[in-house]
């Protein structure tokens, strides 16, 4: 049995965590494209919220939680995460999501637990808030952010010759 430097097992972690957010856009290329196929025009909010949004936000025993977000016209979204380090195991939770009571906030509700989220809405950022509505402080306190990142993404083609 081959001994693993620490430099191998990090570029395994890289490429690991690369080809599963390949595979995470897969899976949210439908919603990126109702999302399209909608329009941008609501009436909620005028922020522009519909789309795929992802981020590596803190976690207390593990490398980081991979996080990506699918908010839906039809006020539906499906979360999934993922800690890094800790388990292979990706987590999928479905539910429905409304206006915070504060202002450009967003509270996601589950459909299989009581456990809400909220999210503080900015022009293709969503900040991930508190138990109480509140941003984190601190040195990771800009880890919570979860980036807008809906295009449909394609295969690179496969050339013979440079």
């Amino acid at each position: 049995m081959q001994k693993i430097t620490l430099r191998t097992f990090r570029m395994l972690t890289v490429s690991l965590l690369i080809s599963a957010v390949s595979l995470q856009s897969q899976a949210f290329a439908e919603a990126a494209e109702q999302a399209a196929a909608e329009g941008h025009e609501h009436s909620q909010t005028s922020k522009d919220w519909p789309g795929i949004y992802k981020g590596f936000t803190p976690c207390f025993d593990c490398i980081g939680i991979k996080t990506t977000l699918a908010l839906n016209k039809n006020n539906t979204y499906i979360l999934m995460t993922q800690y890094a380090g800790k388990s292979e195991r990706e987590f999928v939770e479905k539910g429905k999501f409304s206006l915070g009571s504060q202002e450009n906030t967003i509270l996601l509700t589950p459909k299989n637990s009581e456990t809400t989220h909220q999210y503080w809405v900015g022009e293709n950022v969503l900040i991930q808030l508190d138990n109480k509505g509140n941003r984190y402080t601190g040195k990771d306190a800009e880890r919570y952010t979860l980036r807008r990142n809906d295009m449909v993404e394609t295969a690179p083609s496969q050339h013979g010759s440079h």
